[in-house]
């Protein structure tokens, strides 16, 4: 399903890293917005990407993939509790992004992402708008933000 980066452990063999947020994952079946933000403010999101990391570019961490409706021209921001949760038909590619960057992410794209799914395919779906969010996570506007790459749009 989804590809997992991975780094080097103490002995020197590769441990997967986890593509999940448990937090995350148990505020969405409680559907509780107070634990989500908590979540979201503390923990790192999953988010298909189109393109991998550039290992020599470390900051350049890819480009997130977003989805456009062919119809309205509106634009989705997906994001998941767990790698495991992503569609089969969106990008196999995914990234563990940090609260900082999902804060500058939402911050930068507010006006034109539309909406925000979380875990779109379940177990446990929800959608917010992307103004929500920032105010759920106490984005402060105008705040100095690190750089994020623009959204890549199906």
């Amino acid at each position: 399903m989804a590809k997992a980066a991975r780094k080097k452990s103490k002995n020197g063999s590769k441990a997967p890293v986890e593509f999940r947020s448990e937090a995350l994952a148990q505020a969405l079946e409680r559907q509780d917005m107070a634990a989500i933000a908590l979540a979201l403010k503390h923990g790192n999101t999953v988010v298909p990407m189109t393109a991998h990391a550039n290992r020599d570019s470390p900051l350049k961490s890819g480009e997130v993939w977003t989805y456009r409706d062919p119809n309205t021209q509106e634009v989705a921001l997906l994001l998941f509790s767990s790698a495991d949760n992503k569609p089969d038909n969106l990008p196999p590619t995914v990234g563990l992004q940090s609260p900082d960057w999902l804060r500058a992410f939402l911050t930068r794209y507010v006006d034109e992402i539309t909406t925000v799914f979380f875990d779109i395919a379940g177990p446990h779906p929800l959608q917010a708008s992307p103004a929500d969010l920032l105010a759920a996570i106490g984005a402060v506007p105008g705040a100095d933000l690190p750089a994020v790459d623009p959204p890549a749009s199906e």
